[in-house]
């Protein structure tokens, strides 16, 4: 950890995980804007039904990194180089089986997980193509995520966000590719998106194959109690993840009644925007998470309340900025994904764009703050974000104010559920912040 100021520290770290974040979650703006300007409005309502999936797995990935990247920075800075070793095998013997479990689910439930998301007659087959070679390709998903995390933990931030933006830039350049020139539909889009995290995996390999870093593979028996560790600290990033795919698959369904396929195109625009937007707030949260953690390690309260403060402060800026692009620029961010002039999903787009995304400083406010939980080693607060986010309170007021306002409703659900999520968060804080953190 180099020694610096906590801003300088702050500034460092945040700014290579956005850009990072970034880079991730452009992989599937990559493909929406390709699918859109090659294959047309049942590719991109396609492509939005199967996305949820690529939550599933970006999010399990999250999951094991985050928190065996967590306890990792914890025990580094507390010197303790057989317990690093021991989280980081045991996260490996994690990845294996959640990577061989999405494969088998790719090979043999491909079609019916297709059915089961909503995809009809006309698209059933691209969502399916999609699907089973994305899940195949979910070992490269979760390795990536997971040596991100323990690459960025133990000292490098910068090597973490040099590969994300290379996997990145090789997925948009090969969608072109592949979908354009070698005319490969589907087929094509979800390849360049599969091939991208092994890219990252390569450029990364100089630090997780080198002798200077801090974990290694060992030869041990899994440990249930470091299995424990790991899944309760990285649930929540799991969670945080799972629930853009759960907001998708129940707007989807919504959507699908009130306005059909061309609904859920429009929703595809709005959703996948979202899914960089908040990369934003998750890689401040991931920014501040090895700098939290190592603080905590070393019982510095002063230094950790001060990266939190740091991480609400850029949060707050960010929002008012994105916020004010995304309703002036409205109406062209949904022309460049309406390659048919559809003026239907045009209009759904735009009133989508500036209402689903009131809800930017609350989603935000959420997500820091879950971090913040995770890396202190409060699993439950963090959970309890996570769970009313993603499961007990979207889906409910998303049914019900679908119910009351049709299409508005749809757009409103999600900022009402990140505002109530934020008002319980606050009070969670206030609750823990003055207990003692060892």
């Amino acid at each position: 950890m180099i020694k610096t100021t906590p801003f300088v520290e702050f500034i460092r770290y945040s700014f290579f995980s956005i850009m990072g974040m970034i880079a991730i979650s452009c992989y599937i703006l990559a493909d929406t804007f390709f699918v859109a300007q090659g294959i047309g409005t049942n590719g991109l309502a396609a492509l939005n039904l199967a996305i949820p999936v690529y939550d599933f797995i970006h999010g399990t990935g999250l999951m094991l990194g985050m928190g065996g990247a967590t306890k990792f920075t914890i025990l580094k800075s507390q010197n303790n180089k057989k317990g690093a070793d021991q989280i980081f095998t045991n996260t490996v013997y994690l990845g294996v089986f959640f990577s061989l479990l999405f494969m088998a689910g790719g090979v043999f439930f491909a079609g019916r997980i297709s059915t089961i998301l909503g995809a009809n007659q006309k698209i059933w087959q691209m969502t399916t193509t999609y699907l089973k070679v994305l899940m195949l390709f979910s070992p490269a998903f979760i390795f990536n995520d997971i040596i991100l995390c323990f690459v960025r933990n133990d000292s490098n931030p910068k090597l973490s966000m040099i590969a994300t933006v290379s996997g990145s830039l090789f997925n948009v350049v090969f969608d072109y590719i592949f979908i354009f020139p070698c005319g490969m539909g589907m087929l094509g889009a979800v390849l360049a998106t599969g091939f991208s995290p092994v890219v990252g995996l390569i450029i990364m390999s100089p630090h997780w194959l080198g002798k200077k870093r801090w974990f290694h593979m060992k030869r041990l028996l899994p440990d249930t109690a470091s299995i424990r560790m790991n899944l309760s600290l990285g649930f929540p990033s799991l969670l945080a993840q799972i629930s853009s795919a759960i907001v998708m698959i129940v707007f989807n369904m919504i959507i699908l009644r009130l306005e059909g396929n061309t609904g859920v195109a429009a929703y595809g625009i709005i959703a996948n925007l979202s899914l960089v937007v908040l990369s934003f707030y998750t890689g401040i949260s991931q920014g501040i998470q090895p700098l939290v953690s190592d603080a905590y390690g070393k019982l510095e309260q002063k230094r950790i309340v001060q990266f939190l403060r740091y991480a609400m402060g850029s949060m707050l800026v960010l929002s008012a900025a994105i916020y004010l692009i995304l309703f002036v620029f409205a109406d062209p961010i949904a022309s460049a994904f309406n390659s048919e002039n559809n003026a239907t999903l045009h209009t759904i787009a735009v009133t989508g764009l500036r209402l689903y995304f009131t809800s930017l400083v609350f989603a935000g406010f959420n997500i820091i703050l879950s971090m913040y939980f995770t890396s202190v080693e409060k699993a439950f607060p963090a959970q309890i974000i996570s769970f009313l986010r993603g499961l007990i309170l979207i889906i409910p007021i998303a049914f019900l104010f679908a119910r009351l306002w049709e299409m508005t409703g749809v757009w409103m659900s999600f900022p009402a559920t990140e505002f109530v999520t934020a008002v319980i968060g606050a009070g969670l804080y206030v609750k823990y912040k003055n207990r003692k953190w060892a």
